[in-house]
């Protein structure tokens, strides 16, 4: 029996095998008539079979009643193939459980990151790749760096998205600007402050560490005293929004200290840039890096940068040369400046065009509306979560809109109301870290994720994870507190408008 009879016994008939594989019932006669399932269709029927007619069997079975012909060969050079081995006697080195193509679930993402993706940088991520030096994609680099400048707030010319996550964006700035004994100064207010530091030591840097408690601001006048006990330092790095702690820090004044003293600036715009204002050229910002996965709302997997002609001077001047050839700012410019472009790296050519859309989202949208977005569903979250009782690690004026540090009620076990989220309502929020892990949560509202359904999923679902568990929440108080503070700002914003017209 040849598998298109045995497709035909195992589901009855052509016309139920038609409807299986989503076929025309001629296409499955001409298939029984012939003897053979044509190859193409290998994947399909091991799949509706759930293996009991194997790809491989359709592939051989094609193979032999449809030999390959090259018409450049005569009658005689048919190349029948190889026979595939079928799965006793794969590879030992083949998996040994059947894989199948791979659709993750659908989830509310509303963690530290990544966020849900807006279906039109989804579509857009799955156009046809070309080459990183075509004309077309070269075109679009600069619209890219257009609309980077927009969302920076800068005329920075080396502003451009590094291939790599915010992680590489941050080594990217410091293995330019610190060279072996450069002394630094490193804020330190949550992890990835932490991580600045290990960066200094990698580079062979000298640290200064200014230590804060973690859900606390960086302070400038601190920072001011470390400089004027070390008058020869060259670099100030800190983080603007603390992921780990949703601790926002005041970067314009740190960085006019920084710059009163003679030294540049280093700051990590990861969690704060389209969630925040961040202004570079405002606030004298020198180096300043991000990431795509967040208020962007993009795939992972991208770090913008933006640098200002201060740090291009300052790497152009270093003696020796940068300790990694990958991340070296005088070749990444040949590739990204405006002149002709030569040969990097093979650029991730997919995900830019996400990032393009993702970053035209925002303005079509615009920055102040996209601030505002954020800021307006962060109170309605918080107003919700404060009608249940939770309370917030950071302090109302330094709390970041986007990314919410909430203290894990006494006695809860906090992983497992993170794990019947994601189970029970297919809903994502992120653990502490470090000396946080096990006491707060976090709730992220970025990018396509802060909207007001996503808000309200996450209060109601919430709320009955801790009832469930014995803590006295009245299912439905949070979402009704939400419901009137969006009323409140609608009602702000209408009268504001009014009086401006």
């Amino acid at each position: 029996m040849n598998c298109a009879e045995r497709l035909v016994s195992l589901f009855g008939s052509q016309a139920e095998v038609a409807r299986r594989l989503k076929l025309d019932r001629a296409v499955v006669n001409n298939w029984v008539k012939s003897g053979y399932v044509p190859a193409r269709w290998a994947m399909e029927v091991e799949a509706v079979t759930e293996g009991q007619i194997e790809a491989v069997e359709v592939l051989n079975e094609a193979n032999l009643r449809r030999p390959v012909r090259v018409k450049s060969r005569g009658e005689d050079e048919i190349f029948h193939g190889i026979s595939i081995a079928g799965s006793e006697n794969m590879n030992p080195y083949a998996p040994s459980k059947r894989i199948r193509s791979f659709h993750p679930p659908q989830r509310t993402l509303m963690g530290p990151g990544p966020t849900e993706i807006h279906p039109r940088v989804l579509t857009t991520m799955s156009q046809p790749a070309i080459g990183y030096l075509d004309p077309v994609f070269v075109e679009m680099m600069e619209e890219l760096k257009g609309l980077l400048r927009y969302v920076y707030q800068t005329k920075n010319p080396l502003t451009f998205p590094v291939s790599g996550p915010g992680s590489v964006g941050m080594e990217y700035c410091f293995v330019n600007m610190v060279a072996p004994g450069d002394k630094v100064i490193v804020c330190i207010n949550g992890v990835f402050g932490g991580r600045m530091l290990e960066n200094v030591v990698r580079c062979g840097g000298v640290p200064v560490v200014l230590e804060h408690e973690w859900g606390t601001p960086v302070d400038p006048s601190r920072v001011e005293d470390a400089l004027k006990a070390n008058p020869d330092t060259k670099i100030v790095a800190f983080v603007h929004a603390e992921t780990s702690t949703g601790c926002l820090s005041d970067a314009k004044s740190i960085i006019e200290v920084a710059h009163r003293h003679g030294a540049l600036t280093i700051m990590d715009a990861v969690t704060s840039l389209g969630g925040v204002p961040v202004l570079v050229d405002e606030w004298g910002v020198d180096a300043v890096y991000s990431a795509s996965q967040k208020c962007l709302s993009c795939t992972p997997g991208l770090s913008p940068v933006s640098f200002n002609e201060a740090v291009v001077d300052h790497v152009k001047a270093r003696k020796d040369k940068i300790h990694s050839w990958f991340m070296d700012m005088n070749l990444l410019h040949s590739y990204w400046g405006a002149g002709t472009r030569t040969y990097h790296h093979t650029a991730p050519t997919n995900s830019l065009f996400a990032l393009h859309e993702a970053l035209l989202l925002i303005r079509e949208e615009t920055l102040e509306d996209c601030w505002a977005r954020h800021h307006r569903h962060h109170v309605a979250l918080k107003t919700g979560l404060e009608a249940m009782g939770l309370s917030f690690l950071v302090e109302e004026q330094y709390q970041i809109p986007q990314m919410n540090a909430v203290r894990v009620p006494e006695g809860v076990d906090e992983a497992e109301v993170r794990r019947r989220l994601l189970n029970e309502f297919n809903l994502e929020i992120g653990a502490g870290l470090g000396p946080l892990a096990g006491k707060i949560w976090r709730f992220g509202t970025m990018g396509y994720s802060c909207r007001p359904e996503n808000v309200m999923l996450s209060l109601s679902a919430v709320g009955s994870v801790l009832a469930d568990m014995g803590l006295p929440v009245h299912v439905g108080d949070a979402e009704a507190a939400a419901h009137d503070a969006y009323a409140s700002m609608h009602k702000a914003a209408a009268q504001q408008k009014k009086r401006a017209a």
